[in-house]
């Protein structure tokens, strides 16, 4: 009974061995099928570009270096986002062993802006059809002065001795469908068309021209590496003008036009791209996909690295690990301090702060904390209102990342709320009569335990003092003290005042 029990347990041990070597057999076979195969890290890129965004992008084209990935196709849906956040993917991006594809998708979704500048970097830009692109002039967040394209643009008269040549090249009628697009070094218009150098916003500041400029270079520098429409790259920067899926293909504005990503595949297969060591024939038939979705990291940087967020966090965690050395062991407000201080700097490290305007904040807070634990008449205070408003104003180093005027009034107010109730409240305490000490006995009534005029006792409070007096007062009579010797009150009588 006992041999049969012992075979039985060896068959269960030896199937359960053979099982498992045959599935680590079909694994290793399962990962070399693969590798041969090749794989396509797939990312999605919907909403605005920032810093979080830039993270994520590069955090996905290590990935795909270290999975020896064949290409990298990031699914774009953005209305555009911020600069610095932009150039710093485009610097990943061409500094990438991997080949990287912008598809614009889905049906309905857009590349404008900063988009527009990330799908001419790319080493192949792909849109799916009911799709466009475009309106690429950088504009200043929140509006204002504006930068070039929020205004009215130049007039003839502006334009000096071009303005007759510029009226003449934009009132005849154009054929849209005669339209090419211009290979010269003029930019383009809307329909493909050379503008005249009359025809050019150029901004109504220096400022303006300066970004202007740079930007009009920049993406041009792009669409020369990979080949593409520079006129009308230009033409989007200068004149924010937009193109559908279809007509980008038609003017050489993208290279493919794709329904999907098996598509999208398809097409690039033996297509050759433009790499920073070279040129390199693309092999994207039959690959696997792996999708590299933005994680909590991406989403909690997303929420706090905005500007106005990270300056709320961190005023919360000054004041919190205030309130928690005011009143040691409270706890509560020195967690929270903590955490949201902790937030605030890990979002300072990746957005461009000024650090003279970080140490004004920072001193002002310091200086109305001071106002209300040293009550200096309002000098401490108005000095730190002055130095917090002035540093939150500069906290920024960068003209699309200010933080929001009406949440920097908005906290002053606070601060100068509290500061004039401190302020009230130490001029009410200086108002009460004294509540310790010996002049807390002033005006106090007590009774007489003698006859007495010069020096007796009285019963003060239940205890029994000397006392003097200048006038004569009765045994049991009631007097009130009008001043303190050391342990001598000195008395009168009640009716004496009457």
């Amino acid at each position: 009974m006992r041999m049969s029990r012992s075979r039985s347990r060896r068959r269960i041990l030896l199937g359960f061995s053979l099982a498992c070597l045959l599935l680590g057999a079909f694994s290793a076979w399962q990962a070399t099928a693969q590798q041969e195969r090749g794989m396509a890290l797939v990312m999605t890129l919907d909403g605005a570009i920032g810093p979080a965004t830039s993270d994520y992008f590069q955090r996905g084209l290590e990935l795909a270096a270290e999975r020896e990935a064949r290409l990298v196709v990031v699914q774009m849906d953005t209305p555009g986002g911020l600069d610095a956040a932009m150039r710093d993917m485009i610097s990943a991006m061409l500094a990438s062993e991997v080949p990287v594809a912008f598809y614009v998708s889905p049906a309905g979704a857009r590349a404008a802006s900063a988009g527009t500048y990330l799908l001419y970097a790319s080493h192949v830009a792909a849109m799916a059809p009911a799709t466009h692109l475009g309106s690429a002039t950088p504009v200043q967040i929140g509006g204002g002065g504006g930068l070039p394209g929020t205004g009215e643009p130049e007039t003839p008269d502006d334009q000096g001795e071009g303005a007759d040549q510029g009226d003449g090249a934009s009132s005849g009628g154009k054929d849209k469908s005669a339209a090419e697009p211009s290979t010269g070094s003029e930019a383009a218009d809307a329909e493909g068309q050379p503008l005249d150098a009359s025809d050019k916003r150029r901004g109504e500041t220096a400022m303006e021209r300066k970004v202007l400029e740079d930007a009009v270079a920049y993406i041009r520098s792009l669409a020369e590496r990979h080949g593409r429409n520079a006129d009308w790259a230009e033409a989007a920067v200068r004149e924010a003008v937009n193109l559908t899926a279809r007509e980008a293909l038609e003017q050489n504005v993208i290279d493919v036009l794709a329904t999907d990503l098996d598509d999208l595949f398809d097409q690039l297969d033996g297509r050759e791209v433009v790499m920073g060591s070279g040129t390199l024939v693309l092999d994207t038939a039959d690959l696997a996909v792996e999708r590299f979705d933005p994680d909590w990291r991406t989403r909690l940087l997303a929420v706090i690295t905005d500007p106005n967020v990270a300056y709320f966090l961190m005023i919360i965690g000054f004041y919190g690990l205030i309130f928690e050395l005011a009143n040691p062991g409270s706890l509560v407000p020195g967690t929270i301090g903590v955490i949201c201080l902790l937030l605030a700097l890990f979002a300072f490290q990746v957005l461009p702060v000024n650090y003279a305007g970080l140490a004004l904040v920072l001193v002002g807070l310091a200086l109305i904390v001071g106002e209300a634990l040293m009550p200096s008449f309002g000098i401490l205070g108005i000095g730190g209102i002055v130095a917090f408003v002035i540093g939150s104003v500069m906290l920024m180093d960068a003209d699309t990342l200010n933080i929001s005027l009406p949440l920097i009034g908005g906290i002053a107010l606070v601060a100068a709320g509290l500061m004039l109730w401190v302020m009230t409240r130490f001029l009410g305490l200086r108002r009460r009569p004294v509540r310790t000490g010996q002049e807390e006995l002033l005006g106090v009534e007590a009774v007489a335990l003698e006859d007495f005029q010069g020096d007796g006792h009285v019963r003060l409070r239940g205890e029994r003092w000397n006392a003097r007096s200048r006038m004569t007062v009765s045994n049991g009579q009631a007097v009130r003290v009008v001043g303190i010797d050391g342990l001598t009150v000195e008395v009168e009588p009640l009716e004496a005042r009457s």
